[in-house]
């Protein structure tokens, strides 16, 4: 079992006079309560004590232009150093950040030094948005990201695209390329985030993305456990700060971000060309020749999914990567394992949350439930779930992918001739439900 500081395995970092570096799980997008479809409940406090039992010791503060979740986040952080903040129990860090929107829909991700800078940035952007209705906790601003990156740049800070592949908001559902957007700015660009919908294999399939470090974030709308964490960043830093985030996104020796955690792709919900009303996927090519982009089924409109937007601009071979890209480990929830070893109807059905916290009370944290500890003691503690994290860790997990706005459903496999037949039955019950409009089965995605 992992000792109780969890996730604070030291390494030393080769050239650098042997300078000790720790490893941090940090989340690095998340929103308060004031961006639209979030929880009215979140808070600092809460996000502190959730990010604990998930594992996680870096968090981003969220849609910190919003004055009343501006004032909320200085009465409830102390500063530690180097514009990192801490909660009053001073276990968690917290980044000073942001998420917004451009005159395009495209969102950003932005970091900040120090709350001075983000009371600069707020009146920097003030004149081209509304920053502090209900709703705005992202706002929309009237700028290209050009013109947005040069802001962050004058305050200190540091951005890039935030989901950049998904078809609404992400960056390459109107540009080609990260340079593309950012013009003149693109130099200053440091990474680009996944979001939910596609990992390390997929980016990098497009060369230009070999630039840039990738992270992975939750973009978590409350503290659900199944939520807030589901993608997540391994980085080593010399401390907790701002410059030392900084410095990890821009380095390309490798040894800063060691891996990045999230979903499998299949589940994010705009993985696939599909429906948006009633989720029907389609091939792309049918779904733009012989459907015009109108769902046949119900009228409703085809969106373009990520894994198809990814294709189009692919011309490197999937698994090619550059020298310092780190892996990328593939997550189940813990709540999401348990649903499905209990065949409950949700994750956050009372049953499923009371055995979560059963692991979470020996393991301490849910990521060391999920990468650190050792099998055989999890399934002493739970056999049932025991057996489904150990399924899930050894890949017997096969993916009906999301699209349209629906995520992926997991189905957990206790061998894999067991996952085959599973596959082969789900395969001809698509073929037979989509003969009309000539899709692919499960397994042609």
């Amino acid at each position: 079992m992992r000792p109780p500081t969890p996730t604070a395995a030291f390494f030393k970092k080769p050239g650098e006079n042997g300078e000790t570096v720790k490893s941090f799980d940090c989340d690095l997008q998340l929103h308060g309560p004031y961006a639209g479809g979030v929880s009215k409940y979140l808070s600092i406090p809460l996000l502190a004590e959730q990010s604990r039992l998930k594992g996680l010791e870096i968090l981003v503060t969220g849609d910190i232009q919003h004055q009343k979740w501006f004032e909320h986040v200085n009465a409830h952080l102390i500063e530690n150093q180097n514009g990192v903040y801490m909660d009053k129990d001073e276990k968690t860090f917290f980044i000073i950040g942001t998420e917004v929107e451009d005159h395009h829909r495209i969102h950003h991700l932005i970091y900040l030094p120090d709350l001075t800078a983000a009371a600069e940035f707020r009146e920097k952007v003030k004149p081209f948005g509304i920053l502090d209705c209900s709703m705005c906790g992202r706002p929309k601003l009237r700028q290209s990201p050009e013109q947005l990156s040069q802001i962050v740049s004058d305050v200190g800070g540091f951005m890039g695209p935030g989901h950049s592949f998904t078809p609404y908001t992400g960056l390459f559902s109107r540009y080609d390329s990260v340079a593309e957007a950012y013009g003149d700015q693109a130099k200053k660009i440091p990474f680009l985030e996944l979001g939910l919908s596609a990992d390390t294999d997929m980016a990098d399939t497009i060369l230009s993305n070999h630039q840039y470090a990738f992270l992975s974030s939750s973009d978590a709308h409350s503290a659900w456990p199944h939520r807030l964490g589901r993608e997540w960043n391994r980085i080593r830093l010399k401390e907790p700060s701002f410059k030392e985030l900084e410095t990890a996104v821009w380095d390309r020796s490798g040894e800063r971000i060691e891996f990045n955690a999230g979903l499998n792709p299949r589940e994010g919900k705009y993985h696939a060309t599909a429906c948006n009303l009633c989720y029907t996927q389609y091939p792309l090519r049918d779904a733009i020749e012989s459907f015009k982009m109108k769902c046949p089924a119900c009228g409703g409109d085809i969106k373009r999914g990520v894994a198809d937007r990814i294709k189009m601009l692919s011309d490197t071979p999937t698994g090619k990567h550059p020298s310092f890209r780190p892996p990328y480990k593939h997550q189940l929830p813990l709540a999401e394992i348990i649903q499905l070893a209990l065949f409950a109807k949700s994750p956050m059905t009372k049953n499923v949350q009371s055995k979560w916290r059963d692991y979470i009370d020996v393991y301490k944290d849910e990521i060391n439930v999920l990468i650190d500890a050792p099998e055989s003691e999890l399934i002493e503690t739970n056999p049932e779930i025991g057996n489904k994290i150990k399924a899930f860790r050894n890949g017997l997990v096969y993916y009906t992918p999301g699209g349209g706005g629906k995520y992926g459903e997991p189905h957990l496999f206790d061998s894999q001739k067991e996952m085959d037949q599973f596959v082969l039955e789900a395969g001809k019950r698509s073929r037979e439900k989509n003969k009309f409009s000539g899709q692919k089965s499960l397994k042609g995605f």
